[in-house]
């Protein structure tokens, strides 16, 4: 099953591990170390020019990846869960 995560990008749902409320989760320094360590690896994906409101952490095929999207997180769990009813 595919998410839409925002722009024209789709994530198997297979491949999410989790995903954060950057607003709750930016505030640790341990957070923001990691995604300063992801962006300087070349993991990060901004998947828009909008602020982004989650991180999202997949692992495919032994690759990491940091994506960030505008989405809120129960806007991202509703689209999970539903397709998971109709999937």
């Amino acid at each position: 099953m595919y998410i839409p995560i925002g722009g024209d990008m789709s994530l198997r749902s297979e491949t999410i591990i989790a995903i954060f409320d950057l607003d709750n989760a930016s505030w640790s320094y341990k957070t923001r170390e990691f995604l300063r360590r992801a962006e300087e690896n070349g993991e990060v994906v901004p998947i828009t020019d909008e602020l982004p409101k989650t991180m999202i952490l997949t692992r495919e095929m032994g690759l990491d990846r940091v994506w960030l999207s505008q989405f809120g997180v129960t806007t991202l769990q509703k689209r999970m869960e539903k397709g998971e009813a109709h999937g």
